[in-house]
């Protein structure tokens, strides 16, 4: 998975930097947006903060859809990926209950002795994948999810710390690494989901939404 990673990352370095330099940038932007809302001295503060959650909410969700978008056809095509594959809001709503959904299921097992948690948030980890790749409802992404990962958690959990120790990598050297370690770090994961949903679509049918 890092292999195919770095091999895809190489292609267009300075493509890549980029999307993910503006990915950081916007979030940014939306998080200031929301502050400055929300710390307004107005009369109606309660309208404003509410609406600075809002923005924060809006903003986090379409960017982290768009991000998966976007790394999904780099994965495919890296040739091909264009900023244009950053907006995609259409699955908003579906996103959204996934996310918590999934939250919710995530947590309840970190409080039952953290254990059940990380087994959890490793067999959900491609929710947000589904949704946006192949428009699943909540529901059918929280079990096509399990269904790809099963019998895979341990490599699952192998990979996640091997990018954990890159990025601490990365962020060493003075943060500029993680120009790099990043986007290679979104494209090994891509490269996951897409092996294991090939391989369990061997074994049997994907399931629609």
């Amino acid at each position: 998975m890092l292999r195919f990673g770095w091999e895809t990352f190489k292609k267009r370095p300075a493509f890549f930097i980029g999307i993910f330099v503006l990915i950081w940038v916007i979030g940014a932007v939306g998080s200031e947006l929301g502050a400055h809302v929300n710390n307004a001295q107005t009369p109606s503060i309660l309208v404003l903060a509410l609406a600075g959650v809002f923005i924060n909410i809006v903003v986090g969700v379409l960017l982290k859809m768009g991000t998966i978008s976007f790394v999904l056809a780099a994965h495919d095509a890296p040739e091909s990926a264009t900023v244009r594959d950053l907006w995609e809001p259409d699955m908003f709503w579906n996103y959204l209950g996934a996310m918590i959904l999934t939250g919710i299921i995530v947590v309840v097992g970190l409080i039952l002795v953290i254990v059940p948690g990380i087994i959890w948030a490793l067999r959900y980890v491609f929710v947000p994948y589904l949704v946006i790749d192949r428009g699943l409802a909540p529901l059918a992404a929280l079990r096509e999810s399990s269904r790809i990962t099963y019998g895979h958690k341990w490599q699952l959990l192998g990979l996640f710390l091997a990018l954990i120790v890159l990025n601490i990598v990365g962020a060493i050297a003075l943060l500029v690494g993680l120009l790099v370690t990043i986007p290679l770090s979104s494209f090994a994961l891509a490269h996951a989901y897409r092996t294991l949903e090939h391989g369990a679509n061997e074994i049997a049918p994907a399931q629609a939404a």
